[in-house]
């Protein structure tokens, strides 16, 4: 921190679910995924913003319960810490759960950092008729206390002057907190703190020392390494903690605990006062968890919200889809009759204009689906999911705990691959890095209402509804697989936290929405028109190449004919024109590209311009949807836009081969972004493996729709 030029870095840390990243987003206008369950944030953020002529550097770190976590999320807030890069901890405690947000807090004051303690969700505790006295609470963690609800903004200016006028005192060390613990602990203490002294006369003031003492007899397994050359401490440290687990009959780690919660009772009796009870609020949470989470209602009611959010999209979407694509085809021919014939007009009409509305159309079911998933995060019902099917979960070698970054996966699978972050077995949480994939990304879905509204129009939002249904099947399938064959062990028992239901406000929800808007549209204005100015050079050319036969002189002939009848010569007409743009496309760098690689698909049924599409995908799912829009293109059709691209398709391919092609293109491969994010949390070798893995599953699965399909037709 430095006062000259008035800049400081401020760490944000709480527990999972505490509200720790609305905080973040008010404070600095940013834009971080927040939701109502825990851990949602899985790694270090920052942003930087400035305040009453302050540049504050504000960090939003993974959530923790406690300093001596081992998830790796966890271990990254741990990290940050102990790195001495913050001049100031904010930290925020969930006023409604005070009693166990504070267990973190006790740890943080003994490390003597200067704090602001926030009480957030202050609408919740005042709803349970909680009160605080905000000056004795001051006093007795020796630093402000502030009240906010970070979903209405409420306090947050008011913490923002705070992080100001405690940065102006300059104070890089104050009064650590001081917990009495049992004396034979202390005495341990003291002696440890002795020798840390001694052996670090330079580094560490008293406080620091005694910190460090309670955390190597705690068992803090990353400061005793980093104290791995010190034997002797090492040594007495290990006696230290033998003698007083089998004198007390407790571990250390369990004796410390016993201290900080006996000094938080204190604190609460003094500073916190209920008016009020508020059994009413627990029978309504009781009455609802009894309905969600019932054995046998409960699953056939996830499936029915499921069910209804994916129809409830595709039918409400289609209203301003259509509004969409009407503007569209207004620029089309705007651009068009701007611009004289020639290359650049092709390639703004048939390559840019045509990939990006192909793709944008879809923004509506986009925002629907972004609408449903924020809803059931916000009100709590998303963290109860993983409660319910973590018996069936177990069954596939996963838990309840993994499911919450499968349903990210809905979303977006990087994001939902980093939140694997937060199982602690390494080979429950490499499992599913590898299935999430498998889940049906937001990318995907505009190829699936295409597909589906060509060939399955009658039942469109029940298609799409079983495609997702056969995402998850497959995930938990290819679970099962791994879990047996390739990645073994990794069992373990954990706890599994039920936030409190809350009715979500419209903003919360808006927000959502809004973020998610921006995404695609920003997708659409970078990687759609990039993928589509590409796929429409590899068709173009080479230009003039040689054909089979002399189709100008055919399509002179035939204008020519007074044989024929004008409906004929039409006919003849549009069937030369068309034999010859397909000619020239296959013959096109495109069209030579697929066809050589179009003999593996074969069997599925898919001709070269799948093929295409196919490859585009891998680098891009929602490339998909603007290759064949631009492969289409200039198809004869009495439909232009969407409509004319799902009238090609229907005449291209057989209502079997289009669902196996729905198949193939959930499950074929993850995109080049998840590709990377697998390496990132794993390792090349495990990518390697995911891509092939992914391959051949949607090969096998598309090939056996083909089959049965084939059979029952």
């Amino acid at each position: 921190m430095s006062i000259e030029s008035k800049t400081i870095t401020v760490g944000l840390i709480g527990n999972p679910n505490c509200g720790k990243t609305k905080i973040f987003n008010r404070m600095a206008k940013a834009h971080a995924d927040v939701g109502n369950y825990p851990r949602v944030t899985v790694e270090v953020e920052k942003k930087q913003f400035q305040h009453q002529g302050w540049t504050i550097t504000l960090v939003d770190l993974p959530g923790v319960y406690a300093l001596t976590s081992q998830s790796q999320e966890e271990r990254a807030s741990r990290d940050f810490l102990y790195s001495g890069q913050v001049d100031l901890l904010i930290n925020v405690l969930d006023a409604g759960n005070l009693e166990r947000a504070l267990f973190l807090t006790t740890q943080l004051l003994e490390m003597g950092k200067p704090t602001l303690f926030v009480l957030n969700m202050i609408d919740e505790a005042r709803r349970k008729g909680l009160s605080f006295k905000l000056n004795d609470l001051s006093s007795m963690l020796n630093g402000p206390v502030v009240e906010t609800d970070a979903n209405r903004g409420e306090g947050i200016p008011a913490l923002l002057d705070a992080v100001v006028a405690q940065a102006a005192k300059m104070e890089k060390d104050v009064r650590p907190l001081r917990i009495t613990y049992d004396s034979h602990l202390e005495m341990a203490v003291d002696k440890i703190k002795g020798l840390i002294r001694d052996l670090h006369p330079d580094e560490m003031n008293d406080a620091q020392c005694r910190w460090l003492a309670i955390k190597l007899l705690e068992g803090d397994d990353e400061l005793i390494r980093q104290e791995s050359d010190h034997e002797h401490l090492q040594e007495m440290v290990r006696r230290m903690r033998y003698d007083l687990s089998r004198h007390h009959g407790d571990s250390c780690e369990m004796m410390f605990a016993n201290g900080r919660f006996g000094f938080i009772h204190g604190l609460v009796s003094e500073a916190v006062s209920q008016s009020i009870d508020f059994d009413t609020r627990r029978d309504m949470t009781r009455l609802l968890d009894a309905l969600f989470l019932h054995r046998s209602l409960g699953i056939p009611l996830f499936f029915g919200m499921m069910w209804l959010m994916f129809e409830t999209t595709f039918s409400l979407g289609e209203l301003p889809a259509g509004w969409i694509e009407s503007g569209v085809s207004l620029i089309s021919g705007w651009v068009g009759g701007m611009m004289p014939d020639g290359l650049l007009r092709d390639l703004m009409l048939e390559g840019v204009i045509t990939g990006m509305g192909a793709v944008i159309v879809f923004l509506p079911y986009i925002l629907i689906l972004f609408f449903f998933i924020a809803f059931f995060s916000e009100t709590g019902y998303l963290a109860r999911s993983s409660f319910l099917l973590d018996r069936a979960m177990h069954v596939f070698g996963l838990h309840g705990k993994a499911f919450i970054p499968l349903v990210m996966g809905f979303g977006c699978n990087v994001p939902a691959v980093m939140a694997t972050r937060t199982i602690e077995s390494p080979q429950s949480r490499l499992i599913a890095i590898l299935i999430n994939p498998f889940m049906s990304c937001a990318q995907r879905l505009p190829a699936f209402i295409l597909i589906a509204g060509a060939f399955f129009a009658e039942s469109s939002g029940l298609a799409i509804f079983l495609i997702y249904m056969t995402s998850i099947g497959v995930a938990m399938g290819a679970s099962v697989i791994l879990s047996r064959f390739v990645i073994r062990g990794g069992g373990e028992s954990f706890v599994m936290e039920l936030p409190p239901y809350r009715l979500p406000t419209m903003g919360a929800v808006l927000y959502h929405m809004w973020d998610k808007a921006y995404d695609f549209v920003r997708m659409v204005g970078g990687v759609i028109v990039v993928g589509s100015v590409i796929i429409w050079f590899l068709q173009a050319f080479p230009q003039n190449v040689q054909l089979s036969q002399d189709y100008n002189a055919l399509i002179a002939k035939v204008e020519q004919s007074q044989s024929l009848t004008p409906k004929q010569i039409r006919h003849e007409l549009t069937e030369l024109k068309r034999t010859k743009k397909q000619e020239e496309m296959e013959k096109s760098y495109l069209g030579q590209t697929g066809m050589a690689v179009s003999p593996i698909f074969a069997p599925l049924g898919f001709d070269w311009k799948d093929t295409v599409a196919i490859i585009s995908g891998f680098f891009a799912k929602e490339v998909v949807v603007a290759s064949y829009a631009v492969l289409y293109n200039e198809d004869d059709s009495e439909e232009t836009g969407s409509e004319g691209l799902r009238q090609a398709l229907s005449k291209a391919m057989s209502p079997v081969t289009a669902a196996a092609l729905m198949v193939f293109l959930l499950l074929y491969s993850p995109c080049l972004s998840t590709f990377a994010a697998i390496k990132r949390e794993a390792s090349w070798g495990w990518a390697g493996f995911s891509l092939v893995f992914s391959l051949a599953m949607g090969w096998s699965l598309a090939y056996l729709v083909v089959v049965v399909g084939t059979l029952l037709t």
